[in-house]
């Protein structure tokens, strides 16, 4: 499956900017309602952006409904759901405590209709939770195309902190037959991601991280960074390519066509000439194409 070049995020719908408060505050007004949102989407699909990136936010589920109720004008679109959305747990856990937050996101009984979470969670069975919550999740997306599931950078980063890396093999086994679709993870350290998941026999995966000019968010330093970029066995996403406005966009989508292994750019905008711009930019300058995978295996970074 190829994915397209520009990718469409939702950090502005839901007032997330890395450099500025200010900016954030500006966001959330922008976006205060649902009809914000779908008039930004829709200016994206104006200029040929068909992809729409974005977490499991609740406010997504009334985007979904949107798009159902109109499948006509929505007939090419996809999105790719990156979850679990972190802050909506970690909310509920506040309010609910831990087993009362699963019962919010698992319907029916945790301890009796749902015989399989109530195992998996009196038994810490991680792997069996986890399929739950991704099946509690995807539900807002039923009848919308989904050909890539991200797993967010919160708990890829984490599990490959606590290496437990069979949860990455579970995962990717149970999106592919379950959802018919590719897994996609996100993480805020490349190389070690990649090493971990061909070392457990995921090859050429899907991976979104930081990638930027100056090295924003990017664990190792840039040079680790281009290194995997170019022998690396993986399909990039680039995000943050901007390094939170530091750069200019011209500037850092230039640089991101050295590397003809990336596949695809995440960006944000909120407003149809920005969104129209980097979109150009993109397919100005990310060529897709492809080249043999180097054969030495990278393993320096777990």
């Amino acid at each position: 499956m190829k994915m397209e070049k520009a990718l469409f995020g939702d950090n502005q719908f839901f007032a997330v900017n890395h450099l500025s408060d200010e900016k954030s505050r500006e966001q959330a007004i922008m976006f205060k309602d649902d009809a914000s949102i779908i008039r930004v989407l829709d200016q994206a699909r104006e200029v040929g952006i068909n992809t729409f990136m974005c977490t499991t936010h609740d406010r997504i589920a009334n985007i979904c409904d949107y798009i159902r109720a109109n499948p006509v004008a929505y007939r090419d679109f996809k999105i790719y759901p990156c979850m679990p959305y972190a802050h909506k747990y970690a909310n509920a856990v506040t309010d609910f405590g831990i087993l009362g937050a699963l019962k919010q996101y698992i319907p029916g009984n945790i301890l009796s209709t749902f015989t399989k979470g109530g195992v998996a969670y009196l038994r810490k069975d991680f792997i069996g939770l986890m399929e739950i919550l991704i099946d509690a999740e995807m539900k807002m997306f039923r009848d919308i195309s989904t050909p890539v599931i991200f797993i967010q950078n919160v708990l890829v980063d984490m599990i490959l902190g606590l290496n437990m890396l069979d949860v990455f093999k579970e995962y990717d086994s149970y999106i592919r037959k379950k959802y018919n679709a590719e897994p996609g993870y996100i993480s805020m350290n490349l190389p070690a991601l990649h090493d971990a998941l061909h070392l457990i026999g995921i090859e050429n995966p899907i991976i979104c991280s930081s990638i930027n000019k100056i090295g924003f968010r990017m664990p190792g330093g840039k040079a680790v960074y281009e290194k995997y970029l170019r022998e690396g066995r993986f399909r990039p996403i680039a995000m943050q390519v901007l390094a939170a406005g530091a750069i200019r966009p011209k500037e850092a989508v230039e640089y991101l066509g050295q590397f003809p292994k990336i596949e695809s750019v995440l960006f944000g905008a909120s407003s149809k000439s920005h969104i129209a711009e980097t979109k150009e930019l993109i397919e100005q300058n990310i060529s897709r194409k492809s080249r043999p995978f180097h054969k030495t295996i990278m393993q320096n970074n777990i």
